[in-house]
């Protein structure tokens, strides 16, 4: 694990395997593009692709895989770390796609439970080891180098305190709610950046 500012990377958290898994499902089920009117209405600029499933198995199951003794030893104002949002998000975003500078709200989920952390898992990007189980040799663009794309975070004077690059089967947390730091996700100018996204919730 390696700590950068208030954020947490996870190497490899997805196999290969398991990233290709989430974009074909992801894919099949279809995604809906995200729009916003931008700063000049007082929202953050937004365009993607989303789907949004409630899956507390799956939400479950990622959790159970190494989330839940990552987190183990963090208490917030006396709660702590019970699982994950089942309210799971898929992002798609191509070439010339991007989410401006904003902050992630925290949701109360009711009966003392609220989310603390943003949790993304980038399911495209750099792969760090090469899976050589894959016997696939399609070229599509979800296995294409991934130019740009990347989580940027800002301080005062918006100053960039972290910068991450989408690598494949990588786990990005932050915290969000009053403690979010401002941040972007990056124009991808090569390729398709896909995430899986769900929070943390305390209790």
């Amino acid at each position: 694990m390696v700590c950068v500012y208030i954020s947490n990377k996870v190497q490899n958290f997805f196999t290969p395997a398991e990233s290709k898994a989430f974009i074909k499902a992801a894919e099949s089920a279809g995604f809906e593009h995200q729009g916003s009117l931008g700063p000049a209405k007082g929202e953050a600029y937004r365009d993607n692709d989303r789907i949004a499933v409630n899956d507390p198995a799956l939400a479950d199951m990622v959790w159970q895989s190494g989330l839940s003794k990552l987190l183990s030893d963090i208490k917030i104002r006396g709660k702590v770390a019970v699982g994950l949002n089942p309210n799971i998000r898929f992002y798609r975003y191509k070439v010339g796609q991007h989410f401006g500078r904003h902050i992630d709200e925290s949701v109360d989920l009711g009966e003392g439970k609220h989310t603390v952390y943003t949790l993304l898992v980038y399911l495209s990007g750099a792969a760090k080891t090469k899976d050589k189980s894959d016997s696939s040799n399609t070229k599509d663009s979800a296995s294409e180098p991934i130019v740009g794309g990347e989580t940027v975070f800002y301080g005062s004077r918006n100053r960039v305190v972290a910068e991450v690059a989408p690598a494949e089967g990588m786990a990005l947390l932050h915290i969000h709610g009053d403690k979010c730091m401002l941040h972007e996700a990056r124009n991808v100018s090569k390729g398709i950046k896909y995430v899986f996204r769900s929070d943390v919730v305390f209790a």
